[in-house]
């Protein structure tokens, strides 16, 4: 598998330093999980970060810790369970975190076309969902009022000449114009972390709007 499309820096450092929601998160985990390239440079970035924190001068501690600290081992430790078992057994690529995540049915958004929400327990205002998609659909140009990072998991799109197999991360905002065709390969199937909303253009798109809800 080669992967020629990754996250910014920018969003690496993002994740190296744990600021980002758990969507966002969710969505860059994917594709580290994938790519062996930005795992060394998220690796990187934490070794450096580990040293400049052991050059620090050392803080004190509250007079309460340790017995907060003891109170807490007492705590007992419940793993989560759900009853209708693994809920993506029709996903085999789908990373062992996400599957860890309630999902809800697949509904369809478009001909074609189908998506899938992802709960998280941090309900931010990042959305997460899968979406699956017949070979050689085309979608309607669209654009974003936020933003989505695309992670491939099976298939491939391909939009402004460039081609997104399995691995590939795109980010799409405010400023992208998203005119997506589906590979010849077979059904396509990302995990999308979107903010803000999806917006169709041209005359058809306006018409069909108000039936598409990503």
């Amino acid at each position: 598998m080669t992967i020629r499309h990754h996250p910014s820096d920018e969003h690496l450092f993002a994740y190296s330093a744990g600021t980002l929601d758990q969507g966002q998160h969710v969505a860059l985990a994917t594709h580290l999980l994938q790519c062996g390239e930005c795992r060394d440079w998220v690796h990187g970035m934490e070794t450096l970060g580990g040293s400049v924190l052991s050059e620090l001068p050392p803080s004190a501690m509250a007079d309460d810790a340790l017995i907060r600290l003891e109170a807490r081992l007492d705590e007992p430790i419940t793993a989560p369970s759900d009853p209708r078992g693994d809920t993506y057994c029709d996903m085999p690529g789908l990373p062992p975190f996400v599957r860890r995540l309630p999902a809800g049915d697949w509904k369809r958004v478009a001909p074609n076309v189908e998506l899938r929400r992802i709960a998280l327990s941090d309900r931010g205002d990042t959305r997460v969902f899968l979406l699956r998609s017949k070979s050689g659909v085309k979608m309607l140009p669209h654009y974003h009022t936020g933003f989505e990072m695309t992670c491939v998991l099976s298939g491939s799109f391909s939009h402004d000449g460039a081609r997104y197999g399995p691995g590939d991360f795109d980010f799409g905002d405010s400023q992208t114009n998203h005119e997506i065709a589906i590979g010849p390969e077979g059904e396509c199937i990302s995990l999308v972390a979107m903010q803000g909303e999806l917006k169709l253009k041209g005359f058809i798109g306006h018409l069909i709007q108000p039936f598409i809800s990503i």
